[in-house]
C-alpha cells in the first residue's frame, strides 16, 4: 500500500503527478532502503525522512522541465538517481521519449541505477565513469543535487559539455551567497524557487552561462 506521505502531504506542492507515479516513487523509496544495507546510497541517519528529504525533494526538479522544449537530461554524480531517477519516473508518464542519462562511477551504484532503470521502464543510459574525464557531452538539462560545489558544476558544466540549455542545482541556506559569490566569475542568468521541503533551501534554473 502507497505510503500515506505521498497521498497526503506531496499533493500539496501542486506539482502535477498522478496517483500511479506516486505508487512508483513509494516503491522506488523503499528500494533505496533496501539496498542501503549493502551500498551506501543515503545517509542511514536520513532513511526515516526519505519521503520528503530525498523523494519530495527531487520531485521538484519537475518543475523547471518544460516537456515541450526538453528531450532529455543528465544527472552529476546520480548515486542512487536523486534526482534523476525520480524525474525519470515522472516523466515516463508524461512524456515517453524522454531520457535521463546518469554519470556515476561507484560500480555498485551504477547497478543500482540500471535496476531501477529497467524496473520502472525508464529510457536511460548509465554510463560507469568519472564525468570530469568525459568531453564534448551533449545535453538539454545538467541536473545536480549533493554532488559538488557550485563552482564546480559550473566548470564541468563548461569544460565537459559542449551543449546544453540550462542547469538546474539544489542550494542550501547559504545559496544566494553562493550565487553572489559565483557572480564574480561567471555570467548567467537564474530563476530560483523556495524548496518545498526545506525553508533553508533553494533551487535554482541557470541559463546562459559564460565565464567572464
Amino acid at each position: 500500500m502507497i505510503d500515506s506521505y505521498f497521498l497526503k502531504t506531496v499533493p500539496k506542492f501542486n506539482l502535477d503527478v498522478s496517483r500511479e507515479t506516486l505508487e512508483k516513487l513509494d516503491e522506488y523509496s523503499k528500494d533505496i532502503i533496501l539496498r542501503n544495507k549493502e551500498i551506501n546510497l543515503i545517509s542511514k541517519s536520513t532513511e526515516s525522512s526519505i519521503k520528503s528529504r530525498h523523494i519530495a525533494d527531487s520531485m521538484q526538479t519537475i518543475d523547471f522541465i518544460d516537456k515541450n522544449d526538453i528531450q532529455m537530461c543528465t544527472d552529476l554524480g546520480s548515486g542512487a538517481g536523486l534526482p534523476g531517477i525520480v524525474l525519470g519516473i515522472i516523466m515516463s508518464s508524461k512524456k515517453p521519449t524522454f531520457k535521463t542519462i546518469f554519470y556515476e562511477k561507484s560500480y555498485h551504484k551504477s547497478n543500482f541505477l540500471r535496476e531501477m532503470s529497467k524496473k520502472f521502464k525508464l529510457d536511460a543510459e548509465i554510463y560507469q565513469k568519472n564525468i570530469f574525464n568525459e568531453k564534448n557531452l551533449i545535453t538539454d538539462v545538467i541536473i545536480s543535487r549533493a554532488f559538488k560545489p557550485l563552482p564546480v558544476i559550473f566548470q564541468i558544466a563548461e569544460t565537459n559539455f559542449k551543449n546544453f540549455k540550462y542547469i538546474i542545482l539544489f542550494l542550501g541556506k547559504s545559496g544566494k551567497k553562493i550565487l553572489k559569490e559565483a557572480m564574480k566569475n561567471w555570467k548567467f542568468d537564474y530563476e530560483e524557487r523556495k524548496s518545498l521541503t526545506n525553508n533553508e533551501s533553494i533551487i535554482v534554473k541557470i541559463s546562459n552561462l559564460k565565464k567572464i
